[in-house]
């Protein structure tokens, strides 16, 4: 078993730092919310003063953090107090120039090092079903693949450095264009005097399934679980998906890829966020294509 600092413990790095523990990791943990340290505490977590002190004598350093300067500004301290040869690990969503500059404070300092994006949210941290889509070496990739299983329902090389936060901003802008297709398609049933069962019994079963729909339908009704039974709680909040949509356009146009429907995705979450309801699931987005004011 490893000792593991884990830096930014929130909603996500929490029940993650947690799984690990129950893994048999001695795990030490820091983060700027006093809160945030007594849940660890409660989860098994050793409650570092600092980050200095929660990476000292640590095989393997993860961090979670909110976007690429938090990510830079803190593998800058950490990186040359870590012993030469361990494993520095970023499971933040940042953007892809962000994770390659980070890859380089850690070879400059002998580090192996993988970002490494989630998708699940936060209930998959909990339930440690996770998937990580890991940028890094062949080497880096095999060290860090034994931390994140237990963390995890499937881990995924993406290839080298910042490959990982690659498939994550081209997933999730998958998820939010698709979203938006799904919403629209039930307005226009709505129109058209066509039930949600109806529309859900035929799209889930023919060439408009997909995962939006499926597991996450936006409507109330033909999928329990999903948060539109639930006054649209986030399982995964508006705001973070207009961040994604933001690093996927911010990196097309830094590659000059042509995505005209993740940029008008992106337009839409705006608009949504700024109306005030980016804590509101990614899903209520529907509410939003009808013209209703979310409470």
């Amino acid at each position: 078993m490893s000792i593991i600092g884990f830096i930014g413990l929130g909603n996500m790095g929490n029940p993650m730092a947690a799984n690990l523990v129950k893994a048999g990791h001695t795990v030490k943990g820091f983060d700027l919310v006093a809160a945030n340290l007594e849940t660890a505490k409660a989860n098994g977590v050793t409650v570092a003063d600092d980050a200095a002190a929660a990476i000292d004598g640590a095989d393997v350093v993860i961090t979670m953090l909110p976007a690429g300067k938090h990510v830079l500004a803190v593998h800058g301290d950490i990186a040359p107090a870590m012993k030469k040869g361990a494993l520095l690990i970023d499971c933040s969503t940042i953007d892809v120039d962000s994770a390659r500059a980070a890859h380089a404070i850690a070879e400059k300092h002998g580090l192996l090092s993988v970002d490494a994006p989630v998708s699940g949210g936060v209930g998959g941290a909990a339930a440690g079903t996770l998937t990580f889509m890991a940028g890094g070496s062949k080497d880096a990739f095999a060290a860090a693949a034994p931390v994140l299983e237990p963390m995890a329902g499937k881990v995924v090389h993406c290839g080298d450095a910042g490959n990982g936060q690659a498939a994550k901003i081209c997933n999730n802008m998958i998820l939010g264009i698709s979203m938006i297709g799904v919403g629209e398609a039930f307005v226009l049933a709505e129109k058209l005097g066509l039930s949600h069962q109806a529309l859900f019994d035929v799209a889930s079963t023919s060439s408009g399934q997909c995962w939006s729909l499926t597991t996450y339908c936006p409507v109330p009704g033909p999928v329990p679980t999903s948060p539109a039974n639930k006054d649209y709680a986030p399982g995964f909040a508006a705001a973070l998906m207009l961040k994604d949509l933001k690093l996927a356009q911010s990196a097309a146009q830094s590659a000059g890829a042509a995505t005209p429907l993740g940029a008008e995705a992106a337009q839409l979450y705006g608009l949504f966020d700024n109306a005030g309801h980016g804590g509101k699931d990614f899903s209520a987005i529907v509410k939003f294509l009808r013209g209703e004011k979310l409470t």
